[in-house]
């Protein structure tokens, strides 16, 4: 009778610790009567597997997964957990089973470019990312531009990346898939974004909110921005960063110099239904924290805000 009245106390203790722990990220934020959806990008831990980025993103709250390489595979079509339509099926249970869906895939594929060779070979590469998120039933596939080749006139590198959205928009057509610019590298002025987006007008097409990448660079604020730009804006990247010596140095999140708490009450009080999803650059800047301490302090940092 003593061992099953302990074994049932210690049952009860580690159910009620499991609960608890659930409880951490949902409360705060339904006394705003917002809950924000949160992801991660896998830039964050290049080198864990698939099952330790499921395991702790169910672990800590997070509803979605970005998709930015796996084990510094960043051609996902290549990838184990991709290549084949039966790893696809596993994969697939596997997000179901963690409650967990993806809401990107972070292609290579950069628009900017002018030769002939390697701008199909860029084209073909989101085509093919296209294709893997409509099996994946993965909303979103994430391209860029990154610093404009100084060979071309700005307008013409403008007209390339136009050109590049809609050639993908088309390959999307009759897909769940939309394809999502980020405002990334050279193209992060406000001016630039809303003449490109509404040039391209397609609802096919839409843009990665970097609200870091942007201001970091044209210190326009998140008020300007987001008024301008938030029919076009259907996923948000979230990171903070502090500007020294003319560098970056990237912090958690409200540690840093970046108005990122801005950016998101914006979204927020627009009631923006999408996710924000925290890219910690750890494949680009390994000196940064590790993943278990950054991705575990995202929630924490966004429930805190919202409290």
């Amino acid at each position: 009778m003593q061992a099953k009245s302990t074994r049932s106390r210690r049952e009860f203790l580690q159910t009620s610790s499991v609960l608890l722990g659930g409880l951490l990220y949902l409360p705060a934020f339904a006394k705003t009567g917002y809950a924000p959806k949160l992801s991660f990008s896998t830039l964050g831990c290049p080198d864990w597997n698939f099952d330790k980025i499921t395991q702790f993103a169910a672990e800590h709250g997070y509803k979605g997964l970005e998709i930015r390489g796996i084990q510094r595979e960043l051609d996902l079509v290549k990838s184990p957990v991709f290549n084949s339509a039966s790893a696809r099926s596993l994969t697939m249970a596997r997000m179901k089973e963690k409650g967990l869906r993806f809401v990107g895939l972070g292609s290579s594929s950069t628009l900017h470019f002018k030769e002939a060779v390697k701008r199909k070979e860029q084209l073909e590469d989101g085509k093919r990312f296209i294709d893997l998120a409509e099996q994946l039933k993965c909303p979103y596939v994430r391209v860029f531009p990154n610093n404009f080749p100084k060979e071309q006139s700005r307008e013409e590198t403008m007209d390339l990346i136009k050109a590049g959205l809609l050639e993908l928009s088309a390959h999307a057509k009759g897909s769940g898939v939309e394809v999502l610019m980020e405002t990334h590298g050279d193209l992060v002025y406000l001016a630039d974004l809303e003449k490109i987006m509404k040039e391209v007008n397609n609802p096919k097409i839409g843009l990665i909110w970097d609200i870091s990448n942007m201001w970091t660079v044209t210190g326009e604020a998140p008020a300007k921005v987001y008024p301008a730009l938030k029919k076009y804006i259907r996923h948000v990247h979230v990171k903070d960063a502090i500007k020294d010596e003319g560098k970056l140095r990237y912090t958690f999140l409200g540690k840093g110099q970046v108005p990122i708490f801005e950016g998101i009450d914006l979204l927020a009080r627009d009631n923006y239904k999408g996710f924000y999803s925290f890219e910690w650059e750890k494949l680009w800047h390994p000196e940064i924290a590790e993943p278990e301490l950054a991705l575990a302090d995202f929630p924490q940092a966004m429930k805190t805000h919202f409290a």
